[in-house]
């Protein structure tokens, strides 16, 4: 789970900031900031399940900002999938919502 939901973030930050001709944004890079597999993994263990939507969150506002906004027709996919992923109420329920996530910001990518 907490390898999904890094790479989540890591496809959420890479459609907002990497930009062509520049270094690609890595997992180790600082701007993945609080969104790394360790800090995933302890929210996870915990079972704190508004931290992970909250982390997750974040970084998808970041992708959702960069297609365009909720106005655009990949804006509005990935606002629905990102209703999905927030209205899970369990930490277990996260990763069919995190699987459409990381697909879709795979394909977009």
């Amino acid at each position: 789970m907490e390898l999904l939901l890094e790479t989540v973030a890591l496809y959420s930050l890479k459609l907002a900031y990497e930009t062509e001709g520049h270094s690609p944004i890595l997992r180790d890079d600082p701007l993945m900031g609080s969104c790394d597999r360790e800090v995933f993994g302890l929210l996870v263990r915990r079972g704190d399940l508004a931290g992970i939507q909250g982390e997750i969150g974040r970084c998808l506002d970041l992708a959702l900002g960069a297609v365009g906004g909720v106005d655009s027709v990949l804006g509005r996919e990935l606002g629905r999938l990102s209703a999905d992923f927030g209205a899970v109420r369990t930490t277990e329920g996260l990763r069919g919502p995190a699987d459409m996530l990381k697909s879709f910001l795979h394909d977009v990518l």
